[in-house]
């Protein structure tokens, strides 16, 4: 297939780029913003493989110039992600989450684009005490990240509803692996214990999500994008529900450190209690997960300590340190650790 492939220098997105041209043997197009949490280093081992075309999705001249002469179908995973960061600074969200996905649709409509598929996220269902969302579940966003994808979402179905275009919705529960950026949970907490600092914990730590190797949320995505049905959304979730300080522990048990690393700090505004996703739907379409959670982690883990050439530039800049001090309250010092 000819994929153009939006915000695939991110994490998720290049990880499923990476499936495509390995697996697949795709033609694949990637338009991106590249700001901190998308980089070409992500791509760079793929070579001439994959077109990278620098822009946002919210700019109508680059969404057209990415989709150039035609494409078989478009896969947006271009997003502003963090919760954090949107409490702080919800405009940026908005005008790519929202605005983005609109411009990104007109240009769809426009150059007849096949086949759309949106990627999505359990946040939007907000929490669940006990079972698990589905695809009917109402949507009721705590934050302003997931309710900036919510508002996206409804824009998808209303391009399928309004002008037929052949749109699906992907919504996967949180993913960790390789390239993603360290200011989420799984990496920032196996850098911080590989470092030896503190592992700083939300609230009670007990908040439960559903984990998914990227690998396997990309797979999931191949499935609905050869079979999913137009207008429809498909619940992608992990295998394993876990709580963040189970996680946390995991990861001081991965890498031999004591459980004294960990400290509890203020909990985050309006942190969801439990996001559980229910996967039938996707997993008839003969899809299902292959990587189990510990297996997973350590993959992760090897991952992150046998590619330092690609976190240091991450976490030695004057971003990184900037938003972790903002956020934490606290300095970041792991350069003087890293440097031993």
């Amino acid at each position: 297939m000819k994929l153009l492939v939006c915000g695939g220098a991110g994490f998720i997105g290049s990880n499923f780029v990476r499936q495509r041209v390995q697996e697949n043997g795709d033609d694949v197009v990637v338009l991106d913003k590249l700001t901190y949490a998308g980089r070409r280093e992500n791509l760079e081992d793929l070579g001439d493989a994959v077109t990278l075309v620098r822009g946002a999705i919210e700019d109508p001249v680059k969404a057209r110039e990415a989709i150039g002469d035609g494409v078989d179908a478009i896969v947006n995973f271009a997003a502003e992600t963090h919760v954090d960061r949107s409490i702080s600074g919800p405009d940026a969200f908005v005008e790519t989450n929202v605005r983005g996905s609109l411009v990104l649709l007109e240009a769809a409509r426009e150059r007849e684009v096949p086949r759309y598929v949106q990627i999505s996220t359990d946040e939007v269902y907000g929490s669940i005490e006990e079972g698990s969302f589905t695809e009917e579940s109402p949507i009721v966003p705590s934050s302003p990240y997931s309710a900036s994808k919510a508002g996206g979402d409804l824009l998808v179905q209303s391009y399928f509803h309004t002008y037929g275009l052949e749109t699906v919705i992907a919504r996967g529960s949180n993913n960790y692996g390789p390239y993603q950026y360290p200011e989420k949970l799984i990496p920032l907490m196996m850098l911080s214990a590989l470092h030896d600092d503190n592992l700083l914990v939300y609230g009670d730590g007990l908040n439960v999500r559903n984990w998914l190797f990227v690998e396997d949320f990309g797979r999931g995505i191949s499935h609905i994008l050869a079979h999913g049905a137009p207008g429809e959304v498909y619940n992608v979730g992990g295998p394993t529900e876990s709580t963040n300080l189970d996680v946390v522990n995991g990861i001081l048990e991965h890498t031999g450190k004591d459980e004294s690393l960990i400290k509890f700090i203020e909990d985050r505004k309006g942190h969801d209690r439990r996001y559980s996703l229910g996967s039938e739907k996707v997993k008839a379409l003969g899809w299902s997960a292959q990587v189990g959670f510990e297996e997973g982690l350590e993959r992760t883990l090897s991952w992150y300590r046998d590619n330092p050439s690609w976190w240091h530039p991450i976490v030695d800049s004057a971003d990184f340190r900037e938003y972790y001090e903002r956020h934490y309250k606290r300095p970041l010092t792991w350069r003087e650790a890293a440097s031993r």
